[in-house]
């Protein structure tokens, strides 16, 4: 599908949504080629990091209203970005995700940019939960859940009641983006910090992403046993030998992911 664009490069795995005439706006046929793409990555073992981007001045303008018109009303639920198992797309990758937006960020847009890990943006970019202008509310519950947690209450609350903009400066202000670019350095940006996250072992990460996002429902007695585990894991683990030998020999380590 040329829409959505899938390469791996040095172990970052960038998945490009590619409609500007549409702001890349979703058919439910993008969102399948796009879910595939996140479960290919996050099953290739030479894949550390999942990019997700468009192209230049785009994003993704949430689904696209005209296919979503002509599907039975019953079907309508199936565009809700949810990989399988209950989880939001993004969130489900056991890769880290990192988002690079230029452009517009509009509904499900919006909600893939919530559930990336991190967000590298440029100075136009703009992100709205416009959902309850739809009569509808947030569709993969990211922007219920996670996004409270990523920048407050208040501030969530404000931006899913009103259905107003957050522009590049507010984002970074509010810690939703990690950098604000000029638009012609977001690739770079993006991929620059991507690449860094990609040297780490991939071993680690994996359970890093898994207690981070477990952790924030569960109370800390449990949170604390899954460390003492994942701990273990890692411990046992050639990266966490690799990690000590590298150390030891000051040099670069070479991380397989066992």
């Amino acid at each position: 599908m040329r829409e959505i664009r899938y390469e791996v490069t040095e172990g970052v795995a960038t998945a490009t949504i590619d409609r500007p005439e549409k702001r890349g706006a979703m058919t439910y046929a993008m969102l399948e080629e796009f879910t595939a793409c996140v479960a290919r990555a996050g099953a290739d073992e030479q894949v550390r990091v999942l990019l997700v981007t468009g192209v230049p001045g785009s994003f993704c303008a949430g689904i696209d209203l005209a296919d979503l018109a002509g599907r039975d009303p019953g079907d309508r639920g199936r565009a809700d970005g949810d990989g399988g198992g209950g989880v939001p797309l993004l969130m489900g990758c056991p890769k880290p995700v990192v988002a690079a937006v230029d452009g517009m960020a509009v509904g499900m847009g919006a909600e893939f940019a919530t559930q990336a890990d991190l967000r590298v943006v440029s100075t136009r970019a703009r992100f709205r939960w416009n959902f309850v202008h739809r009569g509808l509310v947030s569709d993969t519950g990211a922007g219920t859940w996670l996004l409270p947690r990523q920048i407050g209450v208040g501030p969530a609350l404000r931006l899913l009641y009103t259905g107003e903009d957050l522009d590049a400066g507010q984002a970074l202000a509010l810690g939703f983006a990690t950098e604000v670019v000029e638009p012609d350095e977001l690739p770079a940006a993006a991929e620059r910090l991507a690449r860094t996250i990609a040297t780490a072992s991939p071993f680690a990460l994996v359970r890093t992403k898994k207690l981070v996002l477990e952790g924030a429902g569960a109370d800390l007695r449990a949170h604390v046993g899954a460390t003492r585990a994942a701990m273990a894991e890692c411990f046992a683990s050639a990266d966490h030998a690799e990690g000590v030998a590298s150390f030891l020999e000051r040099r670069p380590a070479r991380f397989t992911g066992r």
